[in-house]
């Protein structure tokens, strides 16, 4: 039965994360610049509390989902398996020590943030770029490597422009540049959880409408 809760938990885990995150940002201070203001920087300006909340629910539901595959026999094994790990991971701690933001200066809180999230940046792309192949070739899970193939290419060129805007760019959009790449990695982390959910309740759920209709079929003809 635990098995079957981690689709769910990384489902729920990951719709509630990008409302939290969506609905701070669209009620946010309107003093601030989403498109020039990384994630981080807003939170720590904004409050922070919730978008850190929503970090660690993403982290959890993460593992939750790679915990959910692994059970469910994908192939995950070896370098994908630690990088979705090093990404829940790198969620969770990034939100336990949010950034203080630039007007305090370089503090080591910032420097630790800064760290995490890169590491988090890289891990899915990477992770679903190794996982098109394997997927392609099983069939339970064929289903997902067209969508993650997408995404994936969506994932390695949103870091090429991110490494870009970070280092000669000046930062300039470089919120709006977060924000996308983040679209695209939660994107491809919402396809694996959707899949699982499917492969976990899709027989489950049969089962039991084939079970309702031979009841009512039943009491119909007796």
């Amino acid at each position: 039965m635990v098995k079957k809760l981690f689709p769910l938990v990384a489902c729920g885990g990951i719709v509630l994360a990008v409302v939290s995150v969506v609905a701070t940002q669209v009620s946010g201070n309107p003093g601030l610049d989403p498109v020039s203001m990384t994630i981080s920087d807003y939170a720590a300006r904004d409050g922070g509390n919730t978008i850190e909340l929503a970090m660690a629910v993403l982290g959890v539901a993460s593992l939750a989902l790679l915990a959910g595959m692994r059970a469910a026999g994908a192939p995950v094994d070896g370098w994908p398996a630690r990088l979705l790990g090093v990404w829940s991971a790198a969620l969770i701690g990034a939100a336990i020590v949010p950034t203080t933001g630039a007007e305090l200066g370089l503090t080591w809180q910032t420097e630790v943030h800064r760290m995490l999230s890169v590491a988090a940046f890289v891990s899915v792309p990477a992770a679903v770029t190794m996982l098109v192949g394997r997927f392609a070739a099983d069939e339970r899970w064929k289903t997902a490597a067209r969508p993650l193939e997408w995404l994936a290419l969506a994932g390695g060129l949103g870091l090429a422009v991110i490494t870009y805007v970070a280092l000669p760019g000046h930062g300039v959009m470089i919120g709006l540049v977060e924000r996308l790449l983040l679209t695209a990695e939660v994107a491809a982390l919402g396809v694996l959880a959707v899949r699982l959910l499917q492969l976990t309740w899709g027989p489950v759920l049969h089962d039991r409408l084939i079970e309702w209709r031979t009841r009512r079929n039943f009491v119909t003809y007796r």
